[in-house]
């Protein structure tokens, strides 16, 4: 069963460190080549740059009032709800699709429900706020 994971191209896990503006504000953000090249896929959807995808995570994710003490975590928590909201077919796989066209409050909510009584639910996953 392992071998599918290790036998993965090790670039996938090296961390690269990228420099960007939010707010005018030069920071660096860490993280997996792996999880760079989901964020990428995330911005191409909406015509969106990485920085302005970055961007728009941080400063919306502060308007609703969450603590990015770990941003970078914030993040790769993002890419594996893409991925996953993909699989189960609530983020179409048709890159054409913009994020910004589909019902955020719909998807949220079959979350919830696929989420309801298990475990994840005791850790925020299901909560909307």
């Amino acid at each position: 069963m392992c071998k599918l994971f290790i036998g993965a191209n090790p670039a996938l896990w090296q961390s690269v460190t990228r420099s960007m503006r939010i707010d005018g504000v030069v920071t660096s953000v860490r993280l997996e080549s792996f999880f760079w090249y989901a964020l990428e896929d995330i911005a191409a959807r909406d015509r969106l740059t990485l920085s302005q995808l970055i961007g728009r995570l941080y400063n919306e994710s502060l308007q609703a009032g969450h603590d990015l003490d770990n941003f970078a975590s914030f993040l790769r928590v993002c890419c594996g709800r893409y991925l996953a909201l993909q699989l189960d077919g609530s983020i179409p796989t048709d890159k054409d699709t913009a994020i910004a066209s589909l019902d955020a409050d719909s998807v949220l909510a079959r979350e919830e429900r696929r989420y309801a009584g298990s475990k994840v639910r005791h850790f925020g996953l299901a909560a909307r706020h």
